[in-house]
């Protein structure tokens, strides 16, 4: 009987949405997304956590401003503060983008953010990009900066790129837009990264 009820939990939760804690095990994580204080959250996990220890945390999407503009972000996020900036004088032709260059203010930013909201450098801050390697590299830099509290989003807001030929390198494996959590266009002016 035990066997039966586990089994009915266990393909109920399987199909809901609900998110066990642990969901990401960092030895099937690829090499970029790896960070030094080894914290990691599935989309799912980041938005029960910010839900729930708001106050408490400090969630930072680093992604570009013009990204979080155009492709939306999420709606409970404190600020953007990019980890990259967009040289539009530059063209990526291997990459077929813009070439992006480090935020020489990122960290400064981040402490500002903290700051604002009362928290401190040992605070819970929860780093989210498009797909979880900016974030990766971001909290790694922040380590470097004495932050070992740092959160990746290993899925980021888009989601990992498709492997299935019809629908090759969209991002709709994983992430917070495919999970359907809150996200919005509309972000307020406190909220967005304002280059000088």
């Amino acid at each position: 009987m035990k066997t039966v009820v586990y089994l009915a939990l266990s393909v109920l939760l399987a199909s809901s949405n609900i998110a066990l804690a642990g969901d990401v095990d960092p030895a099937k994580l690829k090499k970029k997304k790896l960070t030094p204080q080894g914290l990691y959250l599935s989309a799912r996990e980041s938005y029960q956590m910010v839900s729930s220890e708001k106050d408490s945390l400090l969630f930072v999407d680093v992604r570009t401003p013009a990204e979080v503009e155009f492709v939306g972000a999420p709606k409970d996020m404190d600020a953007n503060i990019p980890y990259m900036l967009n040289d539009f004088a530059e063209y990526d032709i291997k990459k077929k983008r813009f070439k992006k260059v480090p935020n020489s203010n990122f960290t400064v930013a981040i402490k500002e953010a903290l700051d604002k909201k009362g928290l401190k450098k040992d605070s819970k801050i929860v780093l989210i990009c498009r797909s979880g390697s900016r974030s990766a590299k971001a909290a790694s830099l922040l380590h470097k900066a004495g932050y070992n509290n740092v959160y990746s989003v290993i899925e980021g807001f888009e989601g990992d790129s498709s492997k299935v030929a019809t629908t090759k390198g969209q991002r709709i494996v994983n992430g917070w837009k495919n999970a359907d959590l809150p996200w919005t266009y509309k972000h307020s002016e406190n909220k967005m990264y304002l280059e000088l």
